[in-house]
């Protein structure tokens, strides 16, 4: 499927859904994708990690104990599919059921369609469903920014907003202006250098003033081994928070926002 590409946080399995879906918020280890602007169905996809064999247990259990559940190949998955109609607000709506898994990892994936819905979307992001082996490393990959890392983006920039207010008793509007006020609280001293997490959010923040000035600039999340992380991607070069301010002061080197900052735009 061409598309948009989602792996999971903790990298445990990757999916490819249509390009104008989007994932919402949703339960927690449930992930949530739809059309915003058409609505044909929500699709959501949990994951559950066990012994070898999980997987295949999962299918068998649910055959055994879900009367409804008949076995199917969703490309080169089996699953175990049922479906349910309801009623929500005097519209009637069916939800449908796939339990399938990899390996020692169980997946129950579910599309809600209003009754009559067509189920080919949701099937052909199955058929893309992959597992991310712990022993294996995999290339670095930037995909569409997660719900995770726009998190983290948000807390981010509202924790540096708060800090220069608390600090210089100056509103903090998120434009080029305001890396003076950011830079006098760097100076001052107050954020030490082992503060690593406060030294991230202040990258963060840089970059989404870039992110508000140019035009342009993507938020994507960099999935790297063991980092997952927000990144700015513009035109065919990325924007790395973390060495606008971290590397450079884990180094034992100065960090001066605006002079990243206008980096950034050479």
């Amino acid at each position: 499927m061409q598309g948009k590409k989602f792996i999971s946080p903790g990298a445990w399995f990757s999916i490819n859904y249509p390009s104008d879906w989007n994932e919402f918020e949703d339960g927690e280890g449930s992930f949530l994708f739809y059309n915003p602007d058409v609505w044909t169905g929500n699709f959501r996809i949990s994951a559950f990690k066990g012994n070898a064999g999980y997987g295949k247990e999962a299918i068998r259990l649910e055959l055994k104990e879900n009367d409804s559940a008949s076995l199917v190949k969703i490309g080169q998955l089996d699953c175990a599919y049922s479906k349910e109609m309801f009623q929500e607000d005097g519209t009637y709506y069916t939800s449908h059921l796939w339990i399938t898994g990899i390996d020692n990892i169980a997946f129950e994936c579910s599309f809600t369609v209003p009754k009559g819905g067509a189920v080919k979307e949701a099937e052909e992001v199955i058929a893309t469903l992959e597992i991310r082996k712990e022993d294996q490393k995999y290339p670095a990959e930037l995909i569409p920014i997660r719900l995770s890392e726009i998190y983290l983006v948000n807390e981010s920039y509202e924790w540096t907003v708060s800090m220069v207010k608390q600090e210089l008793k100056k509103d903090f509007q998120g434009v080029e202006e305001d890396l003076e006020k950011l830079q006098q609280v760097i100076d001052s001293g107050k954020i030490r250098p082992k503060k690593k997490e406060e030294w991230m959010a202040i990258g963060i923040t840089i970059c989404a003033i870039l992110a508000n000035e140019i035009d342009g600039m993507e938020w994507m999340t960099l999935i790297d081994g063991n980092r997952e992380a927000p990144l700015l991607r513009y035109k065919d070069r990325t924007i790395d928070p973390m060495k606008l301010t971290w590397s450079r002061v884990k180094a034992g080197e100065p960090c001066n926002v605006v002079e990243e900052y206008k980096k950034c735009l050479d």
